[in-house]
């Protein structure tokens, strides 16, 4: 190599370095540091053992200060030893691992796990109770947390049934279920056409509803539910007109009826037949859905009550009409889903009416009237309810078969519900049965497997409504005897029924005992002092006699009166008419007489009749009497001649 390009390399070099230590980047070149992580762990291990030797030679000095007569050589020579080289090892473990690592400074970090302990045999006394890495204490944490891992897996352990209240709605069917989003309110309706509302916050062990009405008259109530904000409730019931209401049960609209003379459904403001079902918007707090029985699905406004918003119309196969019985909207509020009665679900995109965006022609038996439609909280899992006794799940991005199929479910009431857990893992429904025939039961299926994993016996009649609220953790089951069963669990539910059973039910206050007050004067005269009350119950006995302070009616007055007071008459028509015949003085012993005795001034003076037909009254001419009229008249009675 040439020297001259060698020298010129060097002054280069040289000269870079300069510059490198006049700009002060100087040590960008340096090497990077290197650890040595099995060092550390040792010099970590020791130092744990040095603190933990440290810890016993105090204590064993003190019980040898406070000991009399013995020696202070307690301190076992092998131990100091083990010590003493404990020590060594770990100045020169610190020396290599400070070569190695560039640094002064010595490291302190937490006690090694055990199972590096374990790798090196140790000669010195054991470690503290409180030393983490304890076998024995291990395990139990390893087994604690193997059997939480266990309980979130099994969803089954999740559900709230060890503890149940009863809600008496009424006699007959609770057919409407609903809790507002806070869950401090829940409102049931039945065919008994009330709405109750109950207040858990409110409410003590007698389990009494606050208010009881009947918003829609003589129609039963077919479904019910608060919106998104919990300020006002969609009422559904058995007439054409949806109505909503405030939280205290106050009318806040009524949706139109439309004109069931119109064809074309599309052409009227309203529905104008029987409603089936309803729900709000989960997203937008003034919208809701209604389906009826004129075959239509629509939506509305609260702010508009006098037209709906938009009309989804479900044709069969053929294209004809066919009638919706259940109706809901997708999680996020962009598909809209309905149940028919030819078996059929159908399901629109919110903003495109005309054509659907999924069908199933036959997602049910024919003929049987799908009673429930819920999506899953990821949206993606659609669960049906059918009339045909079955529980079917749908893919919605593979909308042609049904994923799972559940058969053997009697369904006798069109509201059937299911409904998802909170933690989308399980699927739940009410069976039916008929009346003395057996229990109606809450039916539990795993989402995946679809399994029936587990069941709860509600009563002795149908299961018709069921709700799972995901922030109370309680379940809600409405039956066909006119209960409301709340189930729920004292350590995983929170709030709800839990508010109400701790309160003890409150006594009635006797309003009808009216006591008075003794004022004692000892030193009034005896004509102003007040007798001493000796018992209340005369006390009472003795007002009660006393016309004054018992508010005894005078009685009526009878003859002329007195007081002031005038006898009052009868005051119906019969003893005015005997009044005045009994003041009239005049004798009509004969009428006939009394009659005729006006004969003569009539005649003569004319008045009422005769004046107005003077000029047009012919003058009378009288049949005169013949002999041949008297011998008829003395004929005999078959002899004469009937008229």
């Amino acid at each position: 190599m040439d020297p001259s390009r060698v020298e010129e390399a060097s002054d280069k070099m040289s000269d870079d370095g300069e510059i490198a230590s006049v700009m002060g980047f100087s040590g960008f070149g340096k090497k990077a540091r290197t650890f040595d992580l099995d060092a550390i762990f040792e010099q970590t291990r020791r130092t744990a053992v040095e603190r933990s030797q440290r810890v016993l030679e105090e204590r064993e000095k003190e019980t040898d200060m406070e000991e009399e007569g013995e020696s202070s050589k307690s301190v076992k020579p092998p131990v100091k030893a083990a010590a003493t080289a404990s020590s060594k090892q770990e100045s020169d473990s610190s020396s290599d691992s400070g070569s190695d690592s560039d640094s002064d400074s010595e490291v302190i970090g937490p006690p090694v796990p055990r199972q590096h302990e374990d790798d090196d045999e140790l000669v010195g006394p054991p470690l503290p109770p409180g030393y983490t890495g304890s076998t024995a204490h291990s395990d139990d944490d390893d087994d604690d947390d193997d059997q939480e891992a266990d309980d979130d897996d099994n969803p089954v352990k999740k559900i709230p049934d060890t503890h149940e209240i009863t809600l008496q709605h009424g006699t007959r069917t609770v057919s409407a279920l609903a809790l507002d989003p806070s869950g401090a309110r829940l409102v049931t309706g039945g065919y008994d056409y009330d709405v109750r509302f109950w207040d858990f916050a409110g409410m003590d062990q007698a389990l009494q509803a606050f208010r009881s009405l009947q918003p829609c008259e003589c129609h039963q109530i077919k479904s019910l539910q608060y919106s998104v904000t919990g300020d006002v409730i969609l009422v559904i019931s058995g007439n054409a007109q949806a109505k909503v209401l405030d939280r205290d049960g106050f009318n806040v609209i009524e949706c139109v009826k439309g004109d069931q003379y119109i064809v074309d459904m599309a052409n009227t403001k309203g529905h104008t037949a029987m409603l089936n079902c309803g729900c709000w918007h989960p997203k937008m707090k003034e919208e809701f859905m209604t389906c009826s029985n004129d075959g239509t699905v629509r939506t509305w406004d609260v702010n508009s009550e006098k037209k709906h918003k938009a009309v989804f119309k479900p044709r069969t196969f053929q294209g004809k009409k066919v009638t919706p019985t259940c109706c809901t909207y997708s999680r996020d509020g962009k598909l809209i889903a309905a149940g028919c009665q030819d078996g059929s679900i159908q399901i629109w995109d919110r903003n495109l009416s005309v054509h659907t965006k999924f069908h199933c022609r036959q997602a049910h038996t024919p003929g049987s009237d799908p009673s429930c439609l819920a999506f899953s909280y990821d949206g993606v899992t659609l669960a049906s309810r059918g009339g045909d006794d079955t529980l079917k799940t749908w893919d919605i991005r593979n909308f042609r078969k049904p994923v799972n199929v559940a058969t053997g479910l009697p369904n006798n009431f069109t509201m059937t519900d299911c409904c998802f857990s909170p933690d989308d893992k399980l699927i739940l429904t009410g069976t039916s049965v008929k009346k003395d025939q057996g229990s109606g039961k809450l039916v539990f299926f795993d989402r995946t497997s679809f399994l029936k994993v587990y069941e709860i016996e509600v009563t002795n009649a149908s299961a018709v409504r069921c709700l799972w609220h995901p922030k109370l953790n309680q379940i809600m089951v409405g039956t066909a005897n006119g209960l409301a069963k709340v189930y729920y669990d004292p350590f995983k539910s929170h709030r709800g029924a839990k508010l109400c059973v701790v309160k003890s039910q409150r006594k009635e206050k006797h309003t009808e005992i009216l006591t008075q007050d003794y004022i004692i004067t000892p030193h009034a005269l005896p004509m102003f002092r007040e007798a001493r009350q000796r018992s209340t119950r005369k006390q009472l006995e003795k007002d009660r006699l006393d016309p004054k302070k018992s508010h005894k009616p005078e009685p009526p007055v009878s003859g002329p009166g007195r007081g002031g007071r005038v006898a009052a008459h009868g005051g119906t028509l019969s003893s005015f008419i005997v009044k005045n015949i009994a003041l009239d003085k005049t004798d009509d012993s004969d009428p006939r007489a009394a009659i005729l005795r006006h004969a003569k001034e009539a005649s003569e003076n004319p008045y009422w009749v005769a004046p107005a037909y003077t000029q047009t009254q012919p003058e009378p001419l009288f049949a005169e009497e013949s002999e041949e009229d008297e011998e008829a008249e003395n004929e005999p009675e078959w002899k004469k001649r009937k008229i």
